[in-house]
């Protein structure tokens, strides 16, 4: 989408659809890179297209993995290396995905070689990895951050991935965690991470997920200590993703303020996606939601009830809340989501800015925001290159006139279709 903008129509009536959600990148993008690591065709199907798979796939050429996609079939086909880098150097860009970047850094120490791993300025600037560096330095990884801030481009000198005991904090980013584990199965010696200070472990649920499906066995003791036995076989195999939960609770959120009703197939509160849990907050809030072994159903209220809620571990989801928090009859507290400042954008400044442009009366804290029940007024919402920021923001629009959303474009990141899935909804 090559617009500057694009204004949000309000709905004429309420909702009542079934909606049809892309995979999920947490899923997508792990899955990619453990097909590479197997001996062995594998075939995804359900696969998110997006600028962060596109990334991770790129970089996967790069280091000689084959992959075919079809982007009309939502599928890849993998052709895994069992382990090996058959190239002796590459330079990844990886631009602003933070899922691929921090993936393929301990992937590529598998190699013998120099590998290059750049992105976009955010990469550069305000997403540091020094973390995860300091985890592999431990482990007898040469890999540095060139300008010495932590953050992107890393130069990664590989000899070979041997494994040992190190220790992590992932406060940050459990993206770093995920990091080690995925490429854990294949190092010699295997891994042991001894975690430091508290970190968000719905995205591990997700990696141990994929890593389980594809014959790997991992051990911890409550999230504090990882166990990872060295020597370890990917097995290549037809692997089915699922529907993105994030990307699924714009669409709850919208039955939620509009008093529809939406249904999304094909995902269940047995996922491993902690964001789908967001139906619970929105149950909260006075929605009906209907649950079974196919999909979840959420049928909204006449008025949504305000709440305080901590939203640490389905941050992603929070802008959703953010969005639709001033059509509530009460305040709305979103607590503990500091973490989120470091993300794409400042997510908490980002909510609380946008919320006061559109005339929303809101009170930002270190760890979120409260939302006084507004009418919010006719304006343009900056987007700060942040997918999440766009999709939220536009929930407002379908209650209220005159909402413009800015760079509508960045929703490639992770739901390229988002706006023109909303105009085939509404037809």
């Amino acid at each position: 989408m090559s617009v500057s903008s694009i204004e949000v129509q309000p709905l004429k009536k309420p909702l009542d659809i079934v909606v049809t959600v892309p995979g999920s990148k947490s899923y997508t993008n792990r899955a990619l890179l453990v097909a590479a690591l197997a001996e062995g065709e594998s075939v995804l199907s359900g696969a998110l297209f997006s600028d962060d798979t596109d990334y991770m796939v790129q970089s996967l050429r790069k280091l000689g993995v084959e992959i075919e996609a079809d982007r009309a079939a939502a599928s890849f086909a993998v052709r895994g290396n069992g382990g090996k880098i058959p190239v002796d150097g590459a330079e990844l860009y990886i631009g602003n995905s933070g899922t691929t970047s921090r993936s393929i850094i301990s992937y590529v120490a598998l190699g013998d070689g120099t590998f290059v791993v750049d992105g976009d300025e955010p990469m550069r600037k305000s997403r540091p990895i020094s973390d995860l560096l300091d985890a592999l330095g431990r482990l007898g990884v040469d890999a540095r951050s060139r300008f010495d801030n932590g953050c992107l481009p890393v130069d990664v000198q590989a000899r070979g991935f041997k494994g040992g005991h190190t220790q992590l904090d992932a406060s940050k980013s459990s993206q770093f965690l995920t990091s080690l584990m995925l490429t854990g199965p294949h190092t010699r010696e295997g891994l042991d991470i001894k975690m430091l200070g508290e970190f968000k472990t719905q995205y591990i649920d997700i990696t141990l997920a994929v890593m389980r499906a594809f014959g790997a066995e991992v051990e911890h003791d409550n999230y504090r200590r990882f166990r990872i036995a060295g020597g370890q076989r990917y097995l290549a195999r037809n692997y089915a993703i699922e529907p993105d939960a994030s990307n699924a609770s714009y669409f709850f959120a919208a039955a939620a303020v509009t008093g529809g009703t939406v249904r999304v197939d094909d995902i269940t509160t047995d996922s491993a996606q902690g964001d789908i849990r967001f139906v619970d907050v929105l149950e909260e809030m006075g929605c009906k939601v209907n649950r079974d072994d196919k999909g979840i159903e959420v049928i909204g209220p006449e008025r949504l009830k305000g709440i305080d809620v901590d939203m640490k571990e389905i941050s992603d989801t929070s802008l959703t809340l953010a969005a639709i928090a001033p059509f509530a009859d009460g305040p709305v507290r979103i607590r503990n989501i500091e973490h989120s400042r470091r993300q794409e954008t400042d997510r908490v400044a980002a909510m609380a800015t946008e919320l006061r442009r559109l005339g929303v009366e809101v009170e930002e804290h270190r760890d979120g925001i409260a939302v006084t029940p507004s009418t919010p007024k006719p304006g343009a919402v900056d987007t700060y290159e942040d997918h999440r920021v766009a999709m939220s923001f536009a929930l407002v629009g379908l209650k209220v006139p005159g909402i413009c959303i800015n760079d509508p474009g960045c929703v490639s990141k992770t739901f390229p279709t988002y706006f023109e899935v909303w105009q085939a909804l509404r037809e």
